[in-house]
């Protein structure tokens, strides 16, 4: 899909609001949709099949706005290099999620597959796209800054893969329905006080298939399609930030009727450090220094993530001054660079003194000047 545009496929401008992106969708859901296209030819059927599933994949993307801002930025929902990664901070579920589809196809086809409004009579054979999964996972302050692999653990629905998925043996003893003939469709008719209703409704013989298992996969019974629970192995790149996601593509629910697999989405949490606090690719953190260090100057060590730095205190500093140590921040994902360490001093008064020290403070007190204290100045 990447190299194809959204906005085309949906045919509106890449200006084009909500509301506007959801009715371009009805439009062209509508036109490509198999249901509508019942005196095609099968070619004509199997183009119009391929156009709804992009139509349906470029709505996913642009209904979703956190999606459709890292679409416009890279031409893609998934940045480049990122090496499974969809996109920092992007939405899971979106304004395309399967069930908004739905319900949009329902309001769109109500009344066109009988009484009961729209349904995907004649499509149960269409492929569709399998769910995606979001897992919420929590690591140290370090391990986002400085990456680290995990294993998490997934709970997924999979196809028995013998029969893909299908039920019938190695996914082809199938006949045709009799009581539709293969269409999936059969006419119902229906007695109403305002008279005789003829409306076309999926065959409950194949429930909408057009075909019946002869023969049930040996493999799974009959049933292909099971939840399993999956340890996947996850890597997290140095400076990933608190509530930013990674997408591993195919690793979520398996799709029905060979449709691709959904995602796996990790949502990142970061546990609290307890000296620093972060914002962007900056780190903060205090440190406190004696009255006296701050009225003569001092060299102090200031904790990184990694060594110790050096950093020299002016005399006379006040307190909250706040100081920068260059590139002891957290690493730019996808970037050899990193941030910078802003340290900001707590001018510390002792909380208690000797009696010889109380004494030489009285003694130092006669012989200050309110000018050494300009703040103070400003209120006399």
């Amino acid at each position: 899909m990447a190299e194809k545009d959204y906005y085309k496929l949906l045919g509106i401008e890449k200006s084009a609001t909500a509301d506007e992106i959801k009715s371009a969708y009805r439009r062209m859901a509508k036109k490509y949709h198999p249901d509508t296209l019942s005196t095609a030819s099968d070619a004509e059927k199997k183009a119009a099949e391929a156009k709804f599933k992009d139509v349906n994949h470029a709505y996913e993307v642009l209904s979703d706005s956190q999606k459709r801002e890292i679409y416009d930025q890279y031409g893609d929902e998934t940045p480049p290099n990122m090496g499974g990664f969809g996109g920092f901070g992007q939405g899971f579920s979106g304004g395309g999620s399967a069930f908004e589809f739905d319900d949009i196809l329902s309001s769109i086809f109500s009344g066109f597959g009988g009484a009961g409004g729209f349904t995907r009579t004649g499509s149960q054979n269409v492929a569709q796209r399998g769910q995606d999964l979001l897992v919420g996972l929590s690591i140290s302050f370090e391990e986002a800054a400085f990456g680290v692999e995990k294993t998490v653990s997934v709970r997924r629905v999979e196809n028995c893969p013998t029969c893909k998925g299908t039920g019938a043996k190695n996914g082809t003893s199938f006949k045709t329905c009799s009581a539709c003939n293969g269409s999936g469709k059969v006419q119902s008719v229906q007695r109403t006080p305002f008279g005789q209703f003829s409306s076309v409704v999926p065959c409950p013989t194949c429930k909408g298939r057009g075909k019946i298992i002869e023969e049930v996969c040996p493999t799974c019974e009959g049933k292909p399609r099971r939840e399993y629970v999956r340890d996947i192995k996850i890597n997290i790149p140095a400076g990933i930030d608190n509530d930013q996601r990674i997408n591993y593509a195919g690793e979520g629910g398996a799709g029905i009727n060979n449709g691709e697999n959904g995602n796996l989405i990790i949502q990142i949490k970061i546990r609290p450090h307890k000296l620093f606090t972060r914002g962007g690719n900056d780190l903060f953190v205090e440190i406190p220094i004696t009255i006296l260090d701050a009225a003569l100057g001092c060299e102090i060590s200031v904790p990184t993530l990694t060594t110790p730095a050096v950093l020299s205190i002016p005399a006379g500093t006040q307190t909250g001054t706040e100081f920068k140590i260059k590139g002891q921040g957290i690493k730019f994902i996808r970037k050899t660079t990193y941030g910078d360490l802003y340290v900001k001093v707590l001018v510390e008064v002792p909380k208690t003194i000797s009696k010889e020290q109380k004494d030489l403070l009285k003694k130092l007190q006669t012989t200050i000047e309110i000018k050494q204290f300009p703040k103070q100045k400003e209120y006399k």
